[in-house]
């Protein structure tokens, strides 16, 4: 039985789990949807009360019925690649492939259905207050006396994007804000702001939870930090262990999600609290693994190898 990961050919996080799925023995195959149809191809077909199907990419061909699990780690759009790309055929290419994968019986890692609500920041929000996470107060508005009134309210905020960083060639930096009630919030008309109390932190928390298995890391903040993805304060990261809380929280979150991975950021106050600020659903380990010797890819694998019915 074969895994097969939908990704694009340049992702070092997909690397880590390939070495570890080679080294057990377990057959893959590695499919970028963008490369459909020039330069990998699909074909399924429904008849007599059945259905076969078959995917094949750089000289590999793979049954559909031979797959036990899918990982959707960073997969091109469909058809992006081919010489006559359009919105077009990328609908078409999307609707054969992601039609055939779903007819299976294979583990999902993660399933689409539940991937797509789960990276919608309020979603996220709403979900971790009934996991029993502690959530910072959140607002998210187009209304400018709204944001002002929440300002004053907070006293001391920030401002963040919900999606992330538009898509732009170079591309661009949307570091999270703080801000004070002082502010002009006139702007928040022009787009859904994202806004959210500040929380004077001493330390990031990026938690792995693949299936059941949990692996975190912390690095120090400096004096004041508001976003640890920009700057460097000579701290690293470090494995640290979760508390009781948290790991009930987290399976209770991935539970009323439906995912199998899912990278939790946490701000850790002076008190030691974790406080939630969001899941990426398919959100990188591979620094986290570098710098602490977890093993985080060899858990994804074996995940990916083991038996087991479908997982949504």
């Amino acid at each position: 039985m074969t895994v097969l990961i939908l990704t694009c050919r340049q992702d070092v996080t997909a690397d880590l789990v390939v070495a570890e799925l080679r080294e057990q023995g377990v057959p893959l195959v590695r499919f970028d949807p963008a490369d459909l149809p020039d330069q990998a191809g699909l074909s399924v077909e429904f008849d007599r009360g059945d259905f076969t199907g078959y995917l094949s990419t750089e000289g590999r061909l793979v049954s559909i019925h031979g797959v036990r699990s899918i990982w959707v780690r960073r997969p091109g759009r469909p058809a992006a690649h081919a010489a006559n790309a359009s919105e077009w055929l990328t609908a078409e290419c999307g609707q054969a492939l992601y039609g055939m994968l779903y007819g299976t019986t294979a583990r999902w890692m993660n399933h689409p259905a539940a991937a797509e609500p789960a990276r919608h920041k309020p979603f996220q929000l709403r979900v971790a207050q009934h996991s029993g996470f502690a959530v910072p107060s959140t607002l998210v508005t187009t209304y400018p006396r709204a944001a002002r009134d929440f300002a004053i309210q907070c006293s001391d905020i920030v401002v963040k994007s919900a999606s992330g960083p538009p898509t732009a060639d170079p591309p661009v930096a949307l570091p999270t804000t703080r801000i004070g009630p002082d502010t002009d919030f006139s702007d928040v008309a022009a787009g859904a702001t994202l806004l959210q109390r500040y929380i004077p932190k001493v330390a990031d928390i990026r938690l792995i939870c693949v299936g059941s298995e949990l692996f975190a890391a912390r690095k120090t903040a400096a004096s004041g930090q508001v976003d640890g993805r920009y700057g460097c304060h000579g701290h690293r990261w470090e494995a640290v262990d979760v508390p009781a809380r948290i790991v009930r929280a987290v399976h209770e979150y991935m539970a009323l999600t439906g995912l199998a991975y899912g990278a939790f950021d946490f701000a850790e106050d002076a008190d030691g609290l974790w406080w939630f600020l969001e899941c990426n659903q398919g959100g990188q380990f591979g620094f986290v693994e570098l710098e602490t010797g977890q093993p985080i890819a060899a858990a994804v694998a074996s995940w990916l190898a083991a038996p087991g019915a479908a997982h949504r």
